[in-house]
């Protein structure tokens, strides 16, 4: 039975926009000089919001997605949505109690000094955060890999800028500190549509790691989660802190342009922060040639990525290539492959024999999942640009009306200039993969490492898949170790799909440094990096090869909703008592 369409909010007419920019306007101060025990509490009753309107949400998440709420597929909108909420609300607290006792956020993991061709690079080993990660993710661990330059003495004074101190009123918080940087501000944050803890974890970014006041443009995809979001926030709202607001463009360029904001923060399309920062036709034209945006404002931005897939070759048994194969197809059929983060390009050793093998394994992984409604705008057109490109692309599965088929477009030339698969993000059910001649896994590996630097758009992240014995060969193992330094990525992921990290919100979260508006790509700034590091390179993921029990992301699970809702109790309330029942459904995969 179709699912009726849910009704959008109308927009907010300028007079309300108008007051609520005035409201921010006048409580900033206030809440930047809003003591670390009252942000306690406020944190406190947010992870008490949230897990009170987390089943409407999910529900309302997967009914709009065309997923039927209760069943294993809609545990997704749990895991995307209140549980990622509820983490980063948990850690967030933890990292203001320790700016309460230590002065900032205390690192859990060793902090070392690796040397890198650009001088000594510190690294801080992040994840795991508590001992309830080692218990939940065996075997990973997440290091934030900070700028070159950075000594290892000097790491504590980047952390918690906007914590030292803390205005001790709110005329103090109408100045600014010692770099300059006000400290109280207006911060428009524009939610995304795709992904439900996006929007909600980018204005908790402002609030918490940089001491803002958010006006909040819910995404017309996703505007129904919009009264949810106030409910669940109802303690910013009372204090002024937060207004949330509706509607499209319009509403969006009349906020960028508002007297009242002071920065922007977008998770999206490269185009949108283009169209902000310069407008449209001959003019934008002009004034991005020109380097005289239209708006003087601070930015952040998250935006897309040509997500490349690196199999490293090796010694692969059939255990691998089954696993492997969901892995792949998993990390573009999660979300219907409406993720920034989803398998673009999976990139093979030529000469592999195996290469073949988990080509088809992925097909098969592909043809048992079911086809998903294309939910986000656009869909069939970007679909159609690629087939035009591509009319012999392979279409897996059946799909019924509204919904696409996923697709594999293989055996690309890694040399095609203009190739559309290697520079447009596709933001669909579609992928593709090519192959790369090299005489070892060692060469393979250099070269793979220059594919995805300089072939493919975006430097969001990437993910590399390399078997343990494959390192038992030094020269594979000092080619992987190069690859983790040179890939020029915010996030690079071995053996577990890049877009885990988004998960781990201790670890940082956006482009690879070295972006502008004239040069935007994946974007600039972070998020998440509830650790509040200050000059952050990128985020460094490892995994186990083969990882057990099966990750929830995967499209086969078969308690990922009763999972998802498990591990969102537990991080509002953990407790060893609930270990039990998150081990039971995470085993019933």
């Amino acid at each position: 039975m179709p699912i009726p369409p849910r009704p959008e909010p109308s927009p907010t007419p300028e007079p309300e926009l108008d007051a609520a920019l005035e409201t921010l306007r006048q409580q900033a101060p206030e809440w930047a000089s809003t003591p670390i025990e009252g942000r306690l509490e406020l944190l406190k009753q947010l992870r008490a919001g949230f897990l009170d309107v987390a089943e409407e949400w999910a529900d309302a998440c997967a009914r709009a997605e065309g997923l039927r709420p209760g069943t294993p597929r809609a545990g997704e909108e749990w895991l995307v949505g209140p549980y990622l909420i509820q983490r980063n609300l948990r850690l967030l607290e933890e990292a203001l109690e320790d700016i309460r006792v230590h002065g900032r956020p205390r690192i859990p993991g060793p902090v070392r000094t690796r040397a890198g061709s650009e001088g000594e690079q510190v690294t801080a080993e992040v994840f795991p955060a508590s001992l309830w990660d080692k218990v939940m993710f065996p075997g990973v661990t997440a290091e934030v890999w900070m700028e070159p330059g950075l000594h290892a003495e000097d790491l504590a004074n980047t952390q918690a800028r906007a914590y030292r101190p803390l205005p001790a009123s709110a005329e103090e918080a109408t100045g600014a500190d010692a770099d300059g940087v006000p400290l109280a501000g207006v911060a428009l944050v524009l939610g995304a549509g795709n992904v439900s803890s996006i929007g909600p974890t980018d204005a908790l970014y402002k609030f918490f790691v940089e001491n803002r006041v958010v006006i909040y443009k819910m995404h017309p995809v996703n505007a129904y989660l919009g009264p949810l979001m106030v409910r669940a926030c109802q303690s910013l709202v009372d204090g002024g802190f937060l207004r949330v607001v509706y509607g499209g463009a319009e509403v969006g360029d009349y906020l960028c342009t508002h007297e009242n904001v002071d920065e922007i923060h977008i998770t999206g399309s490269d185009k949108t922060v283009e169209a902000i920062a310069f407008g449209t036709g001959e003019e934008a034209e002009r004034r991005k040639a020109e380097k005289n945006p239209r708006i003087d404002k601070t930015f952040t931005a998250e935006l897309g990525n040509v997500s490349a897939l690196i199999v490293v070759p090796g010694p692969w048994d059939d255990r691998d290539f089954a696993y492997q194969a969901e892995n792949i197809a998993s990390s573009l059929t999660n979300n219907a492959g409406f993720n920034c983060n989803a398998t673009r390009v999976i990139v093979q050793h030529a000469g592999w024999e195996g290469r073949g093998r988990l080509l088809d394994g992925v097909r098969g992984a592909f043809e048992a999942t079911r086809a998903r409604d294309a939910y986000y705008p656009g869909a069939d057109d970007r679909y159609g640009r690629f087939l035009e490109a591509h009319p012999n692309a392979e279409t897996l599965g059946e799909a019924g009306e509204d919904q696409l088929p996923w697709t594999l477009i293989p055996d690309l030339s890694p040399d095609a200039e203009g190739e559309i698969c290697y520079s447009m993000e596709a933001f669909c059910g579609l992928t593709s993969e090519t192959a790369l001649e090299a005489a070892d896994a060692a060469e393979f590996l250099d070269r793979a490492v220059d594919f995805a630097n300089d072939k493919l758009w975006g430097t969001l992240n990437v993910t590399l898949v390399i078997h343990p014995k494959s390192l038992r060969d030094p020269a594979t193992q000092a080619a992987f170790e190069r690859a983790l330094a040179n890939l020029r990525f915010g996030t690079v992921s071995v053996n577990h799909w890049a877009g885990v990290c988004f998960g781990l919100m201790t670890s940082t979260w956006g482009a690879f440094p070295g972006h502008d508006l004239y040069h935007i790509e994946s974007g600039f700034g972070v998020v998440h990096n509830t650790l509040m590091f200050g000059r952050p390179q990128k985020t460094v993921v490892r995994a186990p090869f083969r990882a057990w029990p099966k990750p929830p992301w995967f499209s086969n699970h078969a308690s990922a909703h009763k999972l998802g809702r498990a591990l969102t109790e537990f991080e509002a309330h953990p407790s060893v008592w609930k270990l039990p029942e998150i081990t039971w459904h995470g085993l019933g995969s």
